[in-house]
């Protein structure tokens, strides 16, 4: 999600058409983290990197017909996807880069981003533009379906300890681009950080 972003979309795309299929049993997980941002009637919430758009159902389903929903992803074949899979009925579909968001400041209640912080060729810039997006007191929620040690195990690697979403690395990281950490959770089944934007 660089100014060159040709390495992330060709993943992507390469990948768009049978991502949900390779990732069946997500969707209750899913709907869980998004559960724990507590948003309410009425919210704005962003779904960064959205993908396939699966967090959308659960996220207009959190908000309701009064609040606003918006998914927004680098690779048009993932957002097509999103499309075929029926998930832009649930929230507006952007093709739209995080390092350059196309939203006013302090204008949602919530960021969600699941897989999304691997993916950010400048995290902390990246960040500190979602901070700027959501109001003082909004949520980020930065979610994997499975945990650090489990996503490692399955793409062959080990974890490393410049790993960016270990507690020690992630906390400083958020503290430095207008969030507060509020919970961490990094279990097999799941990696869900949840942060605070600061006044």
């Amino acid at each position: 999600m660089s100014d060159d972003h040709t390495h992330v979309q060709e993943f992507f795309s390469a990948r768009a058409a049978h991502w949900d299929e390779r990732f069946p049993d997500d969707g209750p997980v899913y709907a869980a983290a998004v559960s724990e941002l507590g948003l309410r009637e009425g919210d704005r919430v962003l779904d960064a990197g959205c993908g396939t758009g699966r967090a959308l159902p659960p996220l207009r389903e959190a908000v309701g017909p009064s609040g606003v929903v918006i998914g927004a992803d680098l690779t048009p074949a993932m957002l097509q996807a999103a499309v075929r899979a029926g998930r832009d009925r649930s929230g507006r579909l952007v093709l739209a880069d995080v390092a350059r968001l196309p939203l006013l400041p302090r204008s949602l209640d919530a960021v969600f981003a699941a897989g999304l912080v691997a993916h950010l060729p400048d995290p902390g810039a990246n960040l500190r533009e979602l901070a700027r997006a959501v109001r003082p007191g909004g949520i980020l929620a930065l979610f994997h379906p499975i945990g650090r040690a489990a996503l490692a195990a399955r793409q062959g690697r080990r974890i490393t300890p410049d790993d960016l979403r270990a507690r020690d690395n992630l906390g400083p990281l958020l503290s430095a681009s207008g969030w507060r950490m509020t919970s961490y959770t990094d279990e097999d089944t799941r990696f869900l950080a949840l942060a605070e934007r600061c006044p």
